[in-house]
């Protein structure tokens, strides 16, 4: 029985792949739109959405890494949103047209309004209960992140941080955080 549902998903899984190869008159070639669907069927299964605003891109993605929606809810976009004239330090105000339009983005794509299975993983009860404004201290991230040993986060001075994902994770900015392509920085590849 245990065996069952990895079974399932393994036999649904070689369904999307084959019923091309089944329904193709010859050789079956990817084209750009089938490329695409698969990529976005994969992002759905291990990511989150990619970051589809130019405008958070570059004021936020200016200072630190452009974080995507999905990794926080919305309670908790509203809480960074409003308090921005102190953002972990800095002063990050923006005019009101701009906040505005990037508070809109980040709560309609955020991880409690998010159909990636990575950004569903990312609330709990307790994340939208607390509105925690960083990501590292939600639940999910703490159970993802706690076999890595500080040293390899907080003493590299290649991370420094657990909030500089895209030092690890190398397509964080694209919302991939596929647990394969994990490279820390003066370590490698890291394998749990």
């Amino acid at each position: 029985m245990k065996y069952l549902l990895p079974i399932a998903a393994v036999v649904f899984t070689m369904s999307f792949v084959a019923i091309p190869l089944v329904w193709s008159d010859g050789p079956f070639e990817w084209g750009e739109h089938e490329e695409h669907e698969y990529k976005e069927y994969e992002r759905r299964l291990t990511g989150v959405a990619n970051i589809d605003s130019p405008l958070y891109r570059e004021e936020c993605g200016s200072c630190h890494m452009a974080y995507p929606a999905g990794l926080l809810p919305a309670v908790s976009w509203e809480k960074i949103m409003g308090g921005l004239e102190d953002h972990f330090g800095d002063n990050a105000e923006l005019d009101d047209a701009s906040n505005k339009a990037i508070k809109s983005f980040l709560q309609k794509n955020s991880s409690d309004n998010a159909y990636y299975r990575r950004s569903r993983q990312f609330i709990g009860e307790a994340d939208l209960k607390n509105a925690r404004i960083r990501i590292s201290d939600s639940n999910y991230f703490r159970h993802e992140h706690d076999e890595i040993p500080d040293r390899l986060v907080t003493g590299n001075l290649k991370v420094k941080s657990f909030s500089h994902c895209n030092a690890c994770h190398l397509q964080a900015e694209q919302g991939i955080f596929n647990e394969d392509d994990i490279n820390i920085p003066g370590y490698g590849k890291w394998d749990d």
